[in-house]
Parts: C-alpha cells; sequence; structure tokens
C-alpha cells in the first residue's frame, strides 16, 4: 500500500493525528487508531480525525479515540481540522460534518497564536442524582459529559468517578467525566477524562460544559476562561442559544507513512 499522509496537530494539548480520507483512502480507521495513536510503539496522540468529503458541508470529520472506539464530536479536534482545511486553501470560515450535526469554525487569528472560534450546538444541562458522584451535573454537547464542581481539583477522584460513570444510568453509552473549579465570574479551572483515552490535557467540549454548567447554576457569566492543564479555551455562552468556544490549534509536524 501507498504512504500515507497526515499532520500531528493539537489544541491546548490535546493531541491528533489528522488524515485526509480524501487524499489518502483507508479502510479501517478504529484500527488504524489503535495503531497509530499508540505512545509506545505508534506515532502517540489522543485520537485520529479523518477528513472526509460531504454532501451537506465543506467537508466532513470523524473521530476515533485512542482505542479505536469513535465519537460523536470533539471541540479540540475541530479546531485542529478547521486549521488544516485553511492552511489547504478551503476556506477560514467552515461548516464541517460531525457525527453530532454541522459544526460551525471560524478562524479568528493566525498570529502571534492560531485561534479558531466554534459555534455548537445548544447545552442540554441537567443536574444529576447519582450515587456514584456528589454534586454531579450531566451537559450533552453532541456528546455527553459529567461535571464534578468542587472547591480543588484530585486527579485521582477524577479518574475513580469516571471509571465508576462509565456504563452506570447517567453514561450508559460512556462519556467524558469532569472536575471543575470556579474561581471567578468570568474563570474556571478543570481537568478532564475522555471516554476512550482516559486523562486529557484539554477536552474542549468538556471545557463548555464545565462553564455551561457554572452558568447555569449563576456561579459565572460569559464569556467564562476555563484554564485546562494544556492552555485556555473562551466559552461563550447566552444560557439559552447555541455556545462557542473559542482556542488554539497548533501543528506539530507532518510526514508520510507506511501502513
Amino acid at each position: 500500500m501507498d504512504p500515507i499522509h497526515f499532520v500531528k496537530m493539537h489544541g491546548a494539548r490535546n493531541d491528533f493525528i489528522v488524515l485526509d480520507r480524501r487524499q489518502s483512502p483507508i479502510e479501517d480507521a478504529p484500527g488504524l487508531a489503535r495503531r497509530l495513536c499508540e505512545r509506545r510503539s505508534g506515532i502517540g496522540a489522543d485520537g485520529l480525525l479523518v477528513v472526509d468529503s460531504s454532501r451537506v458541508a465543506q467537508a466532513a470529520m470523524r473521530i476515533f479515540n485512542a482505542d479505536g472506539s469513535e465519537a460523536e464530536m470533539c471541540g479540540n479536534g475541530i479546531r485542529c481540522v478547521a486549521r488544516y482545511l485553511d492552511e489547504r486553501g478551503e476556506g477560514a470560515a467552515l461548516g464541517i460534518e460531525t457525527l453530532a450535526g454541522v459544526i460551525q469554525t471560524r478562524v479568528v487569528e493566525r498570529e502571534p497564536a492560531f485561534r479558531v472560534r466554534v459555534t455548537l450546538g445548544v447545552p442540554t444541562y441537567a443536574r444529576l442524582d447519582e450515587s456514584l458522584a456528589r454534586d454531579a451535573h450531566f451537559v450533552l454537547m453532541g456528546n455527553p459529559h459529567v461535571v464534578l464542581l468542587r472547591s480543588s481539583i484530585d486527579e485521582s477522584e477524577l479518574v475513580a468517578t469516571a471509571l465508576a460513570l462509565q456504563g452506570s444510568s447517567a453514561l450508559p453509552a460512556g462519556g467524558n467525566v469532569h472536575v471543575a473549579v470556579v474561581e471567578g465570574e468570568n474563570a474556571m479551572r478543570a481537568a478532564h477524562w475522555e471516554r476512550g483515552v482516559g486523562t486529557t490535557q484539554a477536552c474542549g467540549t468538556g471545557a463548555v460544559s464545565c462553564a455551561v454548567t457554572a452558568i447555569v447554576l449563576g456561579l459565572a457569566r460569559s464569556p467564562v476562561l476555563v484554564r485546562v492543564p494544556g492552555g485556555v479555551i473562551t466559552v461563550e455562552w447566552d444560557g439559552s442559544g447555541a455556545a462557542h468556544m473559542t482556542g488554539p490549534a497548533e501543528r506539530i509536524f507532518e510526514t508520510d507513512i507506511a501502513i
């Protein structure tokens, strides 16, 4: 088989392998994700982003986690794909089809940092009565999230709770779990555990879910700067309409690989 071309990218250090299937046809994307995302024997990444053609948008994005499972949406990943498409001359403002619907992206800055604003769907919020996690909140952002509001971040609690919630009544098909601390009217700090990956440096839709939870409870107001281990993501939400996320998209390197 001919070598495939890929670009290694990250959004707030949530890192991805971006592969354009319009140029490099592949069949077994889940298997390729497991192979390439392995950090000791592969390239290493949190996920594989596959760019496809679309009949309803300028392009489509499929998201395969490091374990080969497929996600509906990825906020950091779609910013990386938006940068990839922009640098190919396909447009600074694009609609990108995902399993969560068509997501609108717009490049807002190229220097000194490359930043992309993403218009997500309308968040669905619910308070969880979940015995496995106190003060837990559910937010659907095209993909499922549980937000735990705390006074400080304990990563061991995050991991233990996330593992316990997978397959529970709160997350019957699994989902992403976050611990968040409100630090001011427009500031939060968050840590993330992502389905199919584990702990990550950032989760874009997770950061939005944390901000949405704080806004619903009257603990914060838009815009909210969410500080995550890998950087800062800005969330805008008026409390009823679509949520918006702005954050970085960085290209690390690109090359060809034989598979």
